[in-house]
């Protein structure tokens, strides 16, 4: 795993942000800013001309993202250990589609038999030229 450090690892397929899908995040967040569920009014008023997926949204979507682009054979778990470099570029209009691209960073041993990756993901929006998002992804996985 450690020779892949600094390798494209792949590019998950499109997905398309519905306005169901902003509307049950902002339930499941609580934030039902206007700009993401008014669609009348951000049509109107926002001064991107659309409703726009919550940032937080986007970002979650990187581990679903990321399990299509690879996966670690024989593990018994993985988590989520946390991001740096976390940066909202661009916003994800609703009805637009987005897709990962992701490039290992590091790997290293850590405690409990346990491999910490480190992920460069973009999160890139279709005929956009810059991308939602990017992020360092820390996730840790046990054999």
């Amino acid at each position: 795993m450690k020779a892949a450090v600094g390798e494209d690892l792949g590019t998950s397929d499109w997905l398309q942000i519905t306005q169901e899908r902003v509307n049950t995040f902002a339930d499941a967040t609580g934030d039902h800013q206007w700009i993401h569920v008014d669609v009348e009014r951000a049509k109107k008023e926002s001064p991107f001309g659309a409703p726009i997926a919550h940032g937080f949204l986007s970002l979650s979507l990187v581990s679903m993202l990321n399990w299509q682009i690879y996966t670690i054979e024989n593990t018994k778990l993985g988590i989520n250990y946390g991001s740096n470099k976390v940066r909202f570029i661009n916003p994800v209009k609703v009805g637009a589609h987005v897709r990962l691209q992701t490039t290992l960073v590091s790997v290293e041993e850590v405690s409990g038999g346990a491999l910490q990756m480190v992920t460069a993901g973009t999160l890139q929006i279709e005929g956009e030229d810059k991308p939602a998002l990017v992020a360092e992804i820390i996730s840790r996985v046990v054999f």
